[in-house]
């Protein structure tokens, strides 16, 4: 098996260079480098990550903890994160907390125990023991998706403090997510437009900041566009198709049911039109449907479907930038970065089948 050494001699430099060029512990001729990196590959050597993680207290790796087997959503957001993270050397450990705050706990725990240099993490609805674990262990960290508010007195579960008031600075972690209370409201007043007056919300799990500001959005749409708000029409289908299934079955039995539908996110777009196709409705002639969260297969539905595209990868990306960032400054100020969404016109609203129209909402 190659060692440092051998690659050194077969470069014609110092095992100290072929360290730097591993390590981008200081700046190399760039003929050098590439010297260094044609006898890496003829060789075959292998770097020993481990032994060199003790040496420069880094892995080079990040912990990416998102629901992404669950919803399809965070499956975008982990390319987009991938591909950052590859691009500046970083590889991925990959973990399913399953939007469970207790299972979120663990799996970060075990993230941070392989030594990941930072973690990625898109909080569950009660992010408290997290937040704990993380501030206890200082663990650099960026939040996506959906926001969390620092506590000051968090306590880890297993009863130490979370910070240490008299000898510690407090926990700083950076957050990155789309716009949502603009996008949700064009796309109610988008349908006011279009004359209906009773607009049906299936909204997200309570808890989750995405829930809170698309309700909050919806409110407002109604607002500007001069109707009242019933809270008869916001259901919560907890950000899942069956959930959302149930939550439009319970809509359309009303005595004095929606003309026109918004649903959360994708996977309830989904469920919501498992139960239009239940009660035998058709979109949009029966019933008017928009969605937060477009995806790849929304313009093969008939009617297509007319929905908020949100900036997926570039949140991932975003994400993996804020991180490397909090890892070369851990004490710079806590940041919150928001990406503007898109709408994507297309027909389920009711409107004439033409070309997509994509406008910026933020």
């Amino acid at each position: 098996m190659a060692t440092m050494a051998d690659v050194a001699r077969s470069a014609g430099v110092s095992v100290a260079t072929v360290s730097h060029v591993l390590n981008d512990t200081r700046p190399v001729l760039p003929h050098t480098r590439q010297a260094v990196l044609d006898a890496i590959d003829e060789l075959g050597y292998t770097p020993n990550t481990l032994a060199r993680s003790l040496v420069t207290s880094r892995t080079r790796s990040i912990g990416l903890a998102v629901s992404a087997i669950s919803n399809p959503y965070f499956t975008e957001i982990l390319q987009g994160v991938e591909a950052r993270a590859r691009e500046h050397g970083y590889g991925l450990l990959i973990a399913d907390p399953h939007d469970d705050p207790e299972h979120e706990r663990e799996v970060v725990r075990l993230l941070h125990e392989r030594r990941v240099d930072g973690v990625i993490v898109a909080p569950s609805a009660d992010p408290r023991g997290l937040l704990a674990l993380l501030a206890r262990h200082r663990v650099p960290t960026v939040f996506l998706d959906r926001l969390v508010s620092p506590a000051p007195a968090l306590e880890d579960t297993a009863g130490a403090p979370a910070e240490d008031e008299d000898t510690r600075a407090p926990f700083r972690f950076d957050q990155i997510c789309a716009e949502n209370a603009a996008p949700m409201a064009s796309l109610v007043t988008h349908l006011a437009g279009l004359g209906h007056r009773r607009i049906g919300l299936v909204a997200g799990l309570p808890g989750f900041s995405t829930t809170t500001e698309r309700i909050n959005g919806y409110r407002h749409g109604l607002a500007a566009a001069g109707l009242p708000h019933d809270e008869r029409l916001v259901v919560h289908g907890d950000s899942a198709a069956e959930g959302a299934r149930r939550a439009t079955a319970a809509l359309l039995s009303l005595a004095a049911r929606p003309t026109a539908l918004v649903t959360a996110n994708n996977a309830m777009t989904i469920g919501a039109l498992r139960a239009l196709r239940d009660h035998g409705l058709s979109v949009p002639d029966d019933l008017a449907l928009v969605c937060f969260d477009d995806f790849a297969w929304a313009e093969l539905f008939s009617p297509r479907l007319t929905a908020v595209a949100q900036p997926s990868k570039e949140i991932g990306a975003e994400a993996v930038r804020l991180l490397l960032e909090r890892l070369d400054a851990p004490d710079r100020p806590s940041r919150t970065v928001r990406l503007p969404c898109t709408f994507v016109h297309r027909t389920s609203c009711g409107c004439p089948d033409t070309h997509s129209e994509k406008g910026t909402v933020s």
